[in-house]
């Protein structure tokens, strides 16, 4: 099934996005850090094979999606932009939404905040709140976590940018072992490269490290961030994952609904959609179309 780039306008927000599908429930593919909506190369065709509209937005700040005029980046905001595109496609009931990283944080809120508009919910590579409660208290992840702290100082500009991203690509190299991310690299590039799409991808980990608060436009969502979807979740986790350690995935399940499960993906890492695309598609196929 071909992929296609199409233009979503919102209220808010111009999205570049890439589709599969013409008819069928909507399945949204929501990205993380640092990734594009290319991440979901192998999903969507899967997806459109099996009968859905696989839509896989390029997050607010990610080029070609406009960067927001508010500067608003706090994960209630990413919540809202999933329910603003849910609206947008003409998504029902019968809708699903997939999330990857920052995409999951998205989906989780998204799916707690407005249950109604998604029938399955699918995440990857962030467990639920109740498994990352201790996650900074817990030495090991605290050392995996290193960048976060390093993305709030002004410095960390410049060192992302330096070399055409290798900083990036050394994470990828960390987080995904063994893993080739040739192609990967190049629509990051692509995507973040400039300095202000760059600072806008920085900027989920100020929002969410930072002391400003979220805007009163979106507390309505921040409200119930940490709850867990009431939909059946699957959640997906690499077991060599260099930024989040797989021990927090092993309790995943007991932080979601009845209903859901978490499953450990062998000799994956953190980009588990790319790296074992196959076993990738299987387990959340089989799962949106119980």
């Amino acid at each position: 099934m071909e992929i296609n780039a199409t233009t979503i306008e919102t209220s808010e927000l111009t999205y570049g996005c890439l589709t599969a599908g013409e008819s069928g429930p909507l399945a949204l593919c929501l990205h993380g850090f640092p990734d594009t909506a290319h991440g979901w190369r192998y999903l969507l065709p899967a997806l459109a094979d099996a009968g859905f509209r696989a839509v896989a937005p390029f997050m607010r700040g990610y080029a070609p999606t406009s960067i927001p005029a508010d500067g608003q980046y706090h994960v209630a905001t990413l919540a809202r932009d999933a329910t603003a595109l849910h609206e947008a496609l003409g998504g029902d009931s019968d809708a699903v939404i997939i999330g990857h990283d920052w995409g999951a944080l998205a989906t989780y809120g998204a799916a707690a905040y407005a249950p109604e508009r998604w029938r399955r919910v699918v995440t990857a590579a962030v467990p639920p709140a109740a498994s990352m409660a201790t996650a900074m208290t817990n030495y090991d992840q605290l050392k995996r976590s290193w960048y976060m702290f390093f993305f709030q100082v002004g410095l960390s500009d410049y060192v992302v940018s330096a070399n055409d991203l290798e900083f990036i690509d050394r994470l990828w190299a960390d987080w995904s072992p063994g893993h080739d991310a040739t192609v990967d690299m190049d629509h990051i590039r692509t995507s973040i490269g400039s300095r202000e799409n760059l600072a806008a991808a920085l900027g989920y980990y100020r929002a969410t490290w930072g002391t400003e608060p979220v805007s009163a436009a979106y507390q309505d969502i921040q409200d119930v961030l940490g709850s867990p979807p009431p939909q059946p979740t699957l959640y997906i986790h690499g077991r060599n994952d260099g930024c989040v350690g797989v021990e927090f995935a092993e309790t995943a399940a007991a932080g979601l609904s009845p209903g859901s499960s978490a499953t450990i993906i062998e000799g994956a890492g953190h980009f588990t959609q790319v790296e074992k695309p196959e076993e990738f598609n299987r387990l959340v196929l089989d799962f949106i179309q119980s």
